[in-house]
């Protein structure tokens, strides 16, 4: 009989499993903090519960969209400053919901790495757990995955889940979008979690390390001011859709900037005319642009330049849709309307970016 008494264990290959059990523990409270109607957003268990109907839906239709965060990742493993990765990570799902007309229910996130580090993961669970807060959704579980040799010590990645619902009936994009109809922006808080590559491209490029000050922002680190979160759209908008009935279409800035996101909530005979002009251009765009050379139609198809979400709404109801979506919390622009499509141009620029510096 073989003597295995001091035989390899799991953990001499490089996962610790009293980590993962540690990490639980510590992200017990947090996700607990996440309940909602529907669920007790409790984990442990193999599977995560939602009841559709203690929700208050009567007849839904369900609402999936899933994400990562890209290449943001690098800037905070490089800083060490992982607190608002989470929010990242929950808004670039759920602001995708609310673009179907739908409120966000649930969350569950997915972390791999090549060796755990629980109070650096519990860190990262807080952010997601507060997103998640913020746009009334639970967070109900996850999985986490320490793979040695697939990710080097200190990296990782994320990936997340999030359902939502909506009353039949009551999905955007609305078939009555129309020419004239209003093209409204809410404004970003920053880079958000999109075009991250070519910023680090042009970071590398400037010579300046991530723990420099930040040249547009003179009270930030340029490593902090880039981890800026994503903003989360999703209570500001529900409300102006279900209080105004005056919302047509929602479309979240991510990758592709306007050019390419716009059109998807469009019919194919229609577009949108843009006044550059109106676009309130962040000091980090204007940087980037300057530092890089970057064109201004590559600037407008891989950023947000300062617009996070595009509402198209009945050109009689902006005001009041405006006013709304500032109380809560956004600043929020007209930015154009829509218009008859000419070929393959669905989207029509006028003027030009201010990005002056």
């Amino acid at each position: 009989m073989v003597d295995r008494k001091n035989g390899l264990t799991y953990a001499d290959s490089g996962v610790d499993i009293d980590a993962g059990n540690r990490l639980v523990d510590l992200i017990r409270p947090m996700v607990r903090a996440t309940a909602r109607a529907g669920t007790e957003a409790e984990i442990g268990g193999f599977g995560g519960l939602f009841d559709l109907k203690a929700a208050g839906f009567k007849d839904p239709v369900l609402v999936a969209a899933t994400d990562g965060v890209g290449t943001k990742l690098k800037i905070a493993i490089e800083t060490g400053l992982h607190g608002g990765i989470g929010i990242d990570l929950v808004a670039m799902s759920v602001n995708d919901l609310v673009v179907q007309g739908a409120e966000p229910l649930f969350f569950l996130d997915y972390f791999a790495c090549g060796r755990l580090d629980p109070e650096a993961v519990a860190a990262i669970v807080a952010g997601i757990a507060e997103g998640c807060r913020e746009s009334g959704c639970a967070l109900i579980g996850g999985e986490t995955a320490e793979m040695p040799g697939l990710y080097k010590d200190g990296d990782y990645d994320l990936a997340g889940f999030a359902v939502g619902a909506a009353e039949r009936g009551r999905l955007l994009p609305r078939p009555d979008i129309a020419a004239g109809d209003a093209v409204i922006g809410l404004a970003s808080s920053g880079v958000h979690s999109n075009g991250l590559s070519l910023v680090r491209k042009i970071v590398e490029t400037s010579g300046l390390g991530f723990e420099a000050q930040a040249p547009f922002s003179p009270v930030m680190t340029l490593g902090g001011a880039l981890l800026t979160p994503t903003r989360l759209y999703v209570r500001s908008c529900l409300r102006a859709i279900h209080e105004t009935d005056a919302v047509k279409a929602l479309a979240h800035i991510t990758g592709g900037g306007f050019t390419d996101n716009i059109p998807r909530v469009l019919p194919k005979h229609l577009g949108v005319g843009i006044d550059l002009a109106r676009i309130p251009v962040l000091p980090v765009f204007k940087w980037l642009a300057g530092q890089g050379s970057i064109a201004e139609l590559e600037l407008l198809r891989t950023f947000n330049c300062g617009i996070g979400m595009i509402a198209i709404v009945e050109p009689g109801a902006v005001d009041r849709v405006t006013d709304i979506l500032a109380e809560g919390g956004e600043n929020v622009v007209l930015l154009g309307e829509v218009i008859p499509a000419t070929a393959d141009h669905h989207v029509v620029y006028n003027g030009h970016l201010d990005l002056a510096w």
